[in-house]
């Protein structure tokens, strides 16, 4: 009995997953001795708690182990839980099905962005050389009908065990579970694999049938009032990775913004990201769906207020010098600036000033068209900050010159990440400066909104896409601005009135409708909101 519990595979599949909780779960063990401090008689528990993720572990692994494949299971999982942890230890990221979407939407100069010697240090140490060491020493496999019931004995022993550590500690656990539950989003490998497997779930529902896009806000219609009447032109800024703490119209101590403070500018300074990734923000905030109703395997399957803008007849461009737009522009003219063949302005990079090249061609070709330009910045876009700005712009200093920023002071950090909102203020001024030779023949404005935040160390944390239920207001708390021509019926005293208002990503869809002076339903009740409260601050003036 006792040689086919410990058969070769399930001891195999055992010290693998010892080693990775032993060497690769460094984040969770050091969140988890916050939570429960050694010196107050936790010592015990916080052994239990370990030895259980080690057996939940084992047992995992045990069932997606088969045959001749098993070896190359457990390398695999070496090689990610390799990259797992330094990721977690790194940033203090968690690797869910967000943070996992990111990663497959990542581009070469992106990843090239995260690469570092710890890195590869990691990779080798806690991956490569162990995974290397079961491909060569693991013998071969049993027959199947063996190795499944070898496989059942040992799981309902290791569930058995599992029940006996979770016993004594009962009342410790249900802390655990109940008020903890952030801690489990560090447990390597389990979590990230939970993660994947609804991504690949998500990912496969999409395929099944081909998506059908259906129309929302159907009763839309343009108010556009008399033919003479100056057009529309609105240039949209999605900005990256910018916090609003970090504009000095806020009230941030640094001067970041000393171009965008000679304009007649309305920073918004209480707006909410919808999500804190690139990749749920920008689709969520261009759907009518908002945060509360946004589902990222659904959101494509629905027109978003660029549809239904086009349908109104709006001349609709989308320039990218990020990753891409993220679904929202493939049914939209669309030109990707991170290509030098079509950005002009490239050094190190390409930067977020050439998508206005050619702009002033853009709009003299449609004349008489209510035209929306959506400019989708790099923005501050890190770890590596430095890179994001063009040398002259480097007047914060002492600056962080790596992307592991760990190893870098708060203040080089800082200072880094400071000098690419330089960049980013510099960028808006332009894009005004573009938008005032038009004042006289259009109705001309830019909205600009960052997708999300950053956190820059606070408590441990670096980069974004922390799961939204704890994310820290670092990245959700995002820099906002409006800007309006002479031309529109917004005068800009007036939209002070709103600079504190708790605006959200959710209001974006119906303020381009309003913006555009499209009518429609579904805007009602956030438009009236809006109005409520800009009256109420007009009496209180």
């Amino acid at each position: 009995m006792l040689r086919k519990i410990l058969s070769p595979l399930n001891c195999w599949v055992t010290g693998v997953s010892i080693f990775i909780m032993a060497f690769a779960n460094g984040s969770f063990v050091t969140r988890l001795v916050q939570v429960y401090p050694p010196g107050e008689g936790n010592v015990l528990f916080l052994g239990s708690v370990c030895m259980l993720f080690a057996m939940a572990t084992t047992l995992m692994l045990l069932w997606l182990c088969y045959g001749r494949a098993a070896k190359w299971v457990l390398a695999s999982y070496l090689v990610a839980s390799s990259l797992a942890a330094y990721f977690m230890s790194a940033y203090g990221t968690v690797i869910d099905q967000t943070m996992l979407e990111n990663t497959l939407q990542t581009n070469a100069a992106e990843a090239g962005d995260l690469f570092s010697v710890s890195m590869l240090l990691y990779l080798l140490g806690l991956g490569l050389l162990p995974a290397w060491w079961v491909l060569r020493r693991m013998p071969k496999a049993e027959g199947l009908l063996t190795e499944m019931r070898s496989k059942t004995l040992f799981s309902l022993c290791l569930l058995l065990a599992m029940v006996l550590l979770i016993v004594p500690f009962t009342s410790q656990y249900a802390s655990f579970f109940r008020e903890h539950k952030s801690l489990r989003f560090y447990a390597n490998p389990t979590y990230f694999t939970y993660s994947a497997i609804r991504l690949a779930s998500s990912k496969l529902k999409g395929s099944v049938a081909p998506t059908v896009v259906r129309a929302v806000a159907q009763d839309a219609l343009l108010n556009d009032g008399p033919a003479q009447d100056p057009k529309e032109l609105i240039i949209l800024v999605v900005g990256e990775t910018a916090r609003a703490d970090r504009f000095s119209l806020n009230g941030y101590g640094k001067t970041t913004n000393p171009e965008l403070a000679k304009e007649d500018v309305v920073s918004l300074t209480n707006v909410t990201s919808c999500g804190t990734s690139t990749a749920v923000s920008v689709p969520c905030m261009f759907s009518l769906s908002g945060r509360e109703g946004f589902d990222g395997e659904t959101v494509h399957e629905f027109e978003n207020v660029l549809d239904v803008l086009k349908r109104e007849g709006v001349e609709i461009l989308w320039r990218d010098n990020n990753s891409d737009s993220k679904g929202v522009a493939v049914r939209l003219p669309y030109e990707n600036f991170r290509d030098p063949a079509i950005n002009p302005v490239c050094d190190s990079e390409c930067r977020d000033t050439g998508m206005l090249v050619g702009l002033e061609d853009h709009i003299r070709k449609h004349p008489g068209k209510d035209l929306l330009i959506v400019l989708h910045q790099m923005g501050n876009h890190g770890p590596a900050y430095y890179k994001r700005y063009p040398p002259e712009f480097e007047r914060f200093t002492p600056v962080c010159k790596t992307n592991e920023l760990s190893k870098c002071t708060d203040e080089e950090i800082n200072n880094a990440y400071d000098n690419a909102i330089l960049y980013t203020d510099y960028f808006l001024a332009q894009t005004i400066a573009l938008l005032k030779k038009f004042d006289s023949s259009h109705e001309t404005a830019m909205l600009y909104v960052s997708d999300h935040g950053e956190s820059l160390g606070e408590k441990g944390m670096y980069l974004h896409g922390a799961p939204y239920l704890f994310s820290p207001k670092e990245q959700t708390h995002v820099a906002s601005l409006l800007w309006f021509g002479k031309n529109f019926d917004y005068h800009p005293d007036d939209l002070k009135l709103l600079k504190d208002y708790p605006f959200t990503h959710d209001d974006l869809f119906c303020s381009l409708m309003l913006t555009f002076e499209v009518e429609s339903s579904v805007c009602t009740q956030r438009t009236s909101a809006l109005k409520g409260y800009f009256e109420r601050q007009q009496q209180a003036k």
